[in-house]
């Protein structure tokens, strides 16, 4: 006689692909909040180097003669 798998047995498989799709849920929302992160970093980085070069042109131009 031919044996079919328990209910338990599938029960199990069904639990695991569940526990699979959570986990590639919960990756896929870390790099989202490490790609946001890195995003908000570099836009930071670029506004300090903002700030500094206009402050060195302001320097420029008050150290600058005015005959420009």
């Amino acid at each position: 006689m031919a044996s079919t798998p328990s209910k338990d047995y599938k029960r199990l498989e069904r639990e695991q692909k569940k526990r699979e799709k959570r986990m590639a849920r919960e990756e896929a929302k870390a790099e989202k909040l490490r790609a946001a992160r890195e995003a908000e970093e570099k836009a930071a980085e670029e506004a300090r180097i903002a700030a500094e070069e206009a402050e060195l042109e302001e320097l420029e131009r008050a150290t600058r003669p005015d005959g420009d």
